[in-house]
């Protein structure tokens, strides 16, 4: 068999390149970058949620007014209400519970007019629904009907409102009557006092007027003591005490 002789293979070095070649972690020092078609997304960094707070709203009463809306201001307030005595404030306040007619705080177009006449003024109604757009408040706002208040193009539109859609609130109404009576002639209030007596017109105040007033004030007085009386002031002689002289009376003059 022929034999052939090739010269032996030269050695590989595979060892030559151990000694020089770097450690993995040295060999690249910028991280991997994935391609950007199988890049799994980054993780954006998310902005903190922040939770809907809704606006703070007051709370409302249901089946009552809630206090009033528009008060004046605090030092016309202050001067108005301090100018009167705690009997006359009394007074206002009477008036005004006798006329809520539903007892809740709050008064109507109708209740506001009769219960300032109750107070001696009678007021037209121009200026009764005057005092109503000034300081009054609409009645859907009062009395919600579950879907809260109105929508923001009525509440625009309360200017408009009529006289049956607005109330006033106690607090009004006391510094309403307090401005009038803190500017009202002294010797009107007599007068009216005595249309109080005379209820009749007659001019005079009478024995029986009298006996009238005082059975209401529940006074036990006799009727010596009220005959006295009409004879001290009845200068005239005419049986009772007229106008002048009980504005005399009560003026002390």
């Amino acid at each position: 068999m022929a034999t052939s002789s090739h010269p032996p293979f030269p050695s590989r070095p595979y060892t030559s390149n151990l000694s020089t070649r770097q450690p993995y972690a040295q060999q690249n020092t910028t991280p991997y970058q994935p391609t950007p078609s199988f890049a799994p997304p980054q993780q954006q960094q998310q902005p903190p949620q922040q939770t809907y707070q809704p606006p703070t709203q007051q709370p409302q009463r249901t089946g009552s007014r809630p206090q009033q809306q528009q008060a004046p201001p605090p030092q016309q307030q202050q001067s108005a209400t301090s100018a009167l005595s705690p009997d006359q404030l009394d007074e206002i306040n009477e008036a005004f519970t006798l006329f809520d007619l539903d007892k809740d705080g709050y008064i109507d177009y109708h209740e506001l007019k009769v219960a300032l006449k109750a107070l001696g003024f009678d007021l037209p109604k121009p200026e009764i629904l005057s005092l109503l757009q000034e300081t009054g408040i609409p009645a859907t706002e009062l009395h919600p009907t579950g879907k809260g208040k109105a929508p923001v193009q009525q509440q625009s539109q309360q200017h408009f409102l009529g006289p049956s859609r607005l109330l006033l609130p106690q607090q009004s109404f006391v510094e309403i009557a307090a401005q009038r009576i803190s500017v009202r002639d002294p010797a009107e209030e007599i007068l009216r006092a005595f249309e109080l007596f005379d209820v009749e017109g007659k001019g005079r105040i009478e024995l029986e007027d009298l006996r009238r007033v005082a059975r209401e004030l529940g006074e036990g007085l006799q009727d010596e003591e009220l005959v006295a009386m009409i004879e001290e002031f009845d200068v005239r002689g005419e049986g009772g005490i007229d106008r002048d002289a009980f504005l005399g009376i009560c003026l002390g003059s």
